[in-house]
């Protein structure tokens, strides 16, 4: 059963690392920034919020360090966020003051960063690993399935809105 669950959350995982490249390709640094609406979030946040909450849940699942800080991305990004930042809770002028160079960033990290998951998840191996709580600030607790379940539905979500946006700014 294991290996099963490993495939398919594999899988879930992969699906959005190899699409956000497409949705991110040939934009500029004002591209990946830009807002349909001045509260809206743009492109190139959404791919690093959506990239920020699958490390730091992940790496939370594993134990591990975030790919955010030992692989040096939160330094090569320079954002004027604290370093745990991960893009809840922020104001739309936090939004605003996101910006990347390029796409190349935001891909990079987040290939660093579906590389820890699939590491993560690769290491559940028994219905007790997927039961350990890993979060016991919410009432219940927060199990490793839930919390993985829970990554994989805001992930893709997230990429989806990121394609809407993508599709307006391509009409404009």
């Amino acid at each position: 059963m294991a290996t099963l669950t490993t495939d398919i959350l594999v899988d879930a995982f992969t699906r959005v690392r190899d699409e956000l490249p497409s949705q991110l390709d040939g934009l500029s640094a004002e591209e990946l920034r830009w807002r349909p609406a001045p509260d809206a979030n743009p492109i190139g946040w959404l791919a690093w919020h959506l990239t920020r909450v699958q490390d730091d849940h992940l790496a939370g699942v594993g134990d591990v360090e975030q790919a955010w800080t030992s692989g040096g991305w939160a330094a090569r990004f320079g954002l004027p966020y604290d370093e745990g930042a991960i893009g809840y809770g922020q104001t739309s002028a936090d939004v605003g003051a996101f910006t990347v160079p390029d796409a190349s960033l935001l891909i990079g990290y987040h290939a660093a960063v579906h590389d820890l998951s699939v590491e993560v998840v690769t290491q559940l191996h028994t219905p007790a690993d997927y039961e350990r709580i890993v979060d016991e600030r919410w009432d219940p607790p927060v199990t490793a399935a839930v919390r993985i379940v829970s990554v994989i539905g805001d992930i893709t979500q997230h990429l989806g809105q990121l394609a809407y946006v993508r599709g307006l700014l391509d009409q404009r």
